[in-house]
């Protein structure tokens, strides 16, 4: 019988102030404390978390529209895993399991193969690579490379829920450096670019998140790397996220009670697929990588 659960296998990791847990399916974050605190909402590993806490997504992150798209002259139908928007939600790997290929005190590394099929006729290898420093915190590193033939189009992101002892976002202070917010139509397609402030969702300086909803897609990130942070102005405690990905999407977490704030880098935008934008073309033998961090502290 196969040791596992819902989520797979767990592993913890632990550096000075810091603990974290992985899970093998979907090589998710599942767990991240640091001095005690709750840095992300967690779940356990015997739960099917919801709301793809910590996942990684691949070959693309967020959403493909009608779960159609071409590349390079075809066409191809992907399966729409999202109904009520009629959409392709996430890649492939978000529920896979994933297999532990090195693992130590304070770091891992999964793999998984992201195999040909009908809708994606190309074969990815995927690696995660989870570290742990008593004083940078939790270094993510993302990596697929084109182990068949042909070039496919490709994308990634991270899924993690930045929280704060589990307290509501409401009460939250929030900082996130993007300059421009993507308004998104009925399907959580983006369709026109907005100046923050004009939109009225300008977190450019530290704001209480108060009753404000966001489930957006932002750029206009600095160059570089840029960090966003969520912190309890009361405690002083909060947690940062850091990267270098030039997308973010930003989700109020309406759909789990508004216990924190997924926020997620990703290499393209929403329907990248489709519109074309920052899709990586990657060549047979081509790897790419997407690199967060993820801190707490205590101001």
């Amino acid at each position: 019988m196969l040791d596992r659960s819902a989520s797979g296998r767990e592993i913890v990791l632990q550096a000075g102030d810091y603990e974290a847990r992985i899970v093998t399916v979907g090589a998710g974050l599942a767990g991240l404390r640091y001095r005690g605190h709750e840095l992300i909402v967690s779940h356990a590993v015997n739960e099917c978390p919801p709301g793809y806490l910590g996942k990684v997504l691949m070959p693309w992150p967020n959403r493909v529209a009608g779960g159609s798209y071409s590349w390079e002259g075809s066409s191809y139908d992907l399966p729409v895993d999202e109904p009520a928007f009629g959409t392709a939600l996430h890649g492939f790997v978000a529920f896979q399991e994933w297999e532990i290929a090195e693992a130590d005190s304070s770091s891992v590394l999964l793999r998984t193969l992201i195999a040909a099929r009908y809708s994606y006729p190309w074969t990815l290898l995927a690696h995660a690579r989870y570290s742990l420093d008593a004083d940078a915190g939790l270094t993510v590193e993302l990596s697929a490379t084109n182990i068949g033939e042909g070039t496919a189009p490709y994308g990634v992101g991270f899924h993690p829920y930045l929280a704060v002892d589990g307290l509501p976002a409401d009460e939250l202070e929030f900082e996130n450096p993007a300059s421009i917010i993507y308004e998104a139509d009925a399907s959580m397609i983006p369709v026109a670019a907005h100046d923050v402030a004009s939109f009225g969702l300008d977190f450019r300086s530290p704001t209480i998140i108060g009753a404000s909803r966001l489930d957006h897609a932002f750029a206009g990130l600095p160059e570089g790397t840029w960090a966003v942070t969520l912190r309890d102005p009361s405690s002083g405690v909060g947690v940062s996220l850091s990267s270098d990905a030039r997308w973010l999407q930003v989700y109020s977490a309406d759909y789990i009670g508004r216990v924190g704030v997924a926020v997620e880098p990703m290499s393209c935008p929403p329907n990248a697929f489709n519109s074309g934008t920052d899709v990586i073309a990657l060549n047979a033998g081509e790897t790419h990588t997407l690199s967060a961090r993820i801190s707490g502290f205590e101001s």
